[in-house]
Parts: structure tokens; C-alpha cells; sequence
């Protein structure tokens, strides 16, 4: 996909190096076509490296793509460099009056805290509340799919007794969803998270339709409003290292931390991990652009929530 981004945005080099096509300013004012809007709500620590996450995961379809990128103004954290944040970074109070064809809400590492404790929670609300009316559909990642299934339906987290930490197998339900066609019975995504939803309580819900689910994982996606809202509880995007630092950045604080299941040959943490998700992670992104996002937005984008 040609995805428009700043010249200079640190991630376009790290795309190029692995000969990912994106698309700069200049050449993006040549095409006679209007880019997909896309805001990206990063609410991880370290930025820089969830861009190059989710730009890799948007790089599979012949779609111009421009990407806003979102951070709090109500909470700014300290592990991205300020200079960045103001180059290449809006809040939600200079876009508020913005449509967008699509909203990615990405994770957090604030899951041992109470939703409304977090401190930008009622940012975080009034994104969301916004995003009925003014995005085509949304796309919640992990403690984001979380955060928003308790916002909009209800389901609280539940506190696991020890990390889910690992690449796990899952199964697809209502395989006749464009989001998850061309995917196997079976397969694989990885997950990093302390808390949990209850999958009893997602299934009685006739406003929200699962997608899939995974014997030890629980519910991995699920969607609502006729594919305006995707949960999506564990990380596809993830790269095939991202696991092992966290795991080894983990045991490198003395954290009670356990090695990522199904993750390292012969659970050996000196073993490169093998690959076993990309190709259903690029799948379901291309998916979500192409059915929910690009064929169903309407053409000019200030008629979104007509």
C-alpha cells in the first residue's frame, strides 16, 4: 500500500530498508485520488517502534492511505522524545472537528489499573464517543479493544493470575465476515497482556458478533455495528522480536515474568523465534481497509456520519 507519511518520520526509513512501498508528500499530490484518512491513536510508550508495527501491518493493499497520527494531550509520557511528539503528533483537540475514514486505538500498558484511574480516560472517551459519528470504523487493539468494550458495551477486564505471554491458536467463527476471510481454521497471534474479558459475557451479547477465539486466550476478535467496531485482543502487528524484548527487558528489571509460550524453538530464549503470524495479520489489516473502511466510506470524507 502506498501509505502517505512525512518525508522525514524516522518509521518511512526502517519501511524502505525492508522494501515496504510508502508513499511521501510529493509523490502523493501527483495521484488524482483521495488517500484514505486514517487516525492512529498510539497509546504505547515507545512510539516509534508501534509506527513501524502498524505501518508494516497497512502496507498490503493497492490503497493510498494518509496516516494522522494521535497522541494524549492529557497525559505525555516520557520513553518518545518531546521533539518527535510535536513533528509528527496531533491530539484529538486539533482533529475534533476532522472526520476519518478509519481509527486505530492501539494498547497500553496500563492494565493493572482501574479504567477510570488511567489518566487520560476521559480523553480517551470523548475519542471514542467522537468516533460514532466521525469515523467510518475503528479498529481497538489489546488493552484499546478492552478499554472500548467496557466504554461502549459494558464487559468489564478481568485480572489474570499470571501474564498471558505467548503466540496462541485460534479459531474462526462466522467465517462469512469479510474481516477474517481467506484465513485457515486455524491461526496464530500473539498476546502480552495481565487481564482479561469475559468470553461468556461476549457471546450472550447480540450487539457484538465474535470472529474468533482461542482455547487459552479467550476472545481474540470480535465486532460490532455492522463492522464499525473491531476489538482485536491480542497484537497482530507485533514483529517477530517484540515478544522476546519484552520478555527479556522483563527479566532485566528481576519481574516475575514467564517465557512467551509457543514462541521460542525448543523454549530456548537464545533460538530466533519463528514467524508463524504475519501472513493472517497482513491479511485481516488488508481486510479491514479494503471492506470496512474503503468500501464502505463515502466519497467525500466530511459526509462520514451523514
Amino acid at each position: 500500500m502506498p501509505i502517505k507519511v512525512q518525508n522525514d518520520l524516522p518509521a518511512k526509513k526502517v519501511m524502505e530498508e525492508e522494501n515496504i512501498f510508502m508513499m511521501d508528500e510529493n509523490r502523493a499530490t501527483e495521484q488524482d485520488i483521495r488517500p484514505l484518512e486514517i487516525a492512529l491513536l498510539n497509546l504505547m510508550p515507545l512510539k516509534e517502534q508501534t509506527e513501524v508495527n502498524m505501518l508494516r501491518s497497512l502496507s498490503n493493499t493497492p490503497l493510498q492511505v494518509n496516516i494522522t497520527f494521535l497522541t494524549t494531550s492529557s497525559y505525555v509520557g516520557t520513553n518518545t522524545a518531546k521533539s518527535h511528539l510535536d513533528q509528527f503528533y496531533l491530539t484529538f483537540e486539533d482533529v475534533k472537528d476532522r472526520k476519518f475514514d478509519g481509527l486505530i486505538i492501539t494498547g497500553a500498558p496500563v492494565e493493572h489499573m482501574e479504567f477510570e484511574d488511567v489518566a487520560y480516560w476521559k480523553e480517551l472517551c470523548d475519542i471514542m464517543e467522537w468516533s460514532k459519528k466521525n469515523v467510518t470504523s475503528t479498529l481497538h487493539i489489546c488493552w484499546g479493544a478492552q478499554a472500548a468494550i467496557y466504554y461502549h458495551y459494558g464487559i468489564k477486564k478481568i485480572q489474570l493470575d499470571h501474564k498471558l505471554f505467548g503466540v496462541f491458536s485460534h479459531n474462526v467463527h462466522n467465517r462469512k465476515e469479510p474481516l477474517i476471510r481467506g484465513f485457515d481454521d486455524i491461526f496464530y497471534i500473539p498476546h502480552s497482556r495481565h487481564t482479561t474479558i469475559s468470553a461468556e459475557e461476549v457471546w450472550k451479547d447480540e450487539r457484538i458478533t465474535v470472529l474468533a477465539d482461542s482455547d487459552e486466550a479467550g476472545i481474540c476478535i470480535a465486532m460490532a455495528k455492522e463492522g464499525r467496531q473491531f476489538f482485536v485482543f491480542g497484537h497482530p502487528e507485533y514483529d517477530r522480536m517484540t515478544l522476546d524484548q519484552e520478555y527479556k527487558r522483563d527479566l532485566s528489571k528481576g519481574l516475575d515474568i514467564r517465557m512467551p509460550k509457543n514462541y521460542y524453538p525448543d523454549n530456548d530464549p537464545d533460538k530466533k523465534p519463528v514467524l508463524t503470524w504475519r501472513a493472517h495479520a497482513n491479511t485481516m489489516y488488508t481486510n479491514w481497509l479494503n471492506y470496512y473502511v474503503y468500501q464502505a466510506t463515502p466519497y467525500k470524507v466530511e459526509d462520514i456520519g451523514k
